[in-house]
């Protein structure tokens, strides 16, 4: 199974960017279906985005099509969430997550492999 450590939160202002990235170890990554998910403060924890194993095949929670963007290099077994225009609502602890096999799956439960998370700040 493979472990998953996110980097790239931070704090930044409305309309800024940043780039999360997950970086995978152990057994091979590419066998993998990605995701991203968010928790804010009193919330559920929701999807954002999932990337197939290839790449070739992402789909977007609603909210974030057209801001965001799911990627991956499975040479480096990374997987990246480039976020622009952000929003003081895009605030949350952002989590990577991984299911081994092709899935289209969107919902939390469905995923056994998690990160750390990565907290995101978006101050107005």
């Amino acid at each position: 199974q493979v472990q998953l450590v996110e980097s790239g939160g931070g704090l930044v202002q409305a309309g800024d960017s940043l780039r999360l990235s997950c970086a995978a170890s152990g057994r091979t990554f590419s066998i993998y279906t990605a995701a991203w998910f968010r928790q804010a403060p009193g919330k559920e924890r929701e999807f954002v985005a999932r990337i197939s194993q290839s790449g070739a095949n992402v789909n977007y929670a609603d909210s974030m099509k057209g801001r965001f963007a799911i990627s991956r290099d499975n040479a480096k077994n990374t997987v990246y969430l480039q976020m622009d225009s952000l929003k003081p609502e895009d605030t949350a602890v952002y989590y990577c997550a991984a299911r081994w096999g092709a899935s289209t799956l969107t919902s939390a439960r469905e995923y056994d492999v998690w990160g750390q998370g990565t907290q995101v700040t978006v101050s107005s």
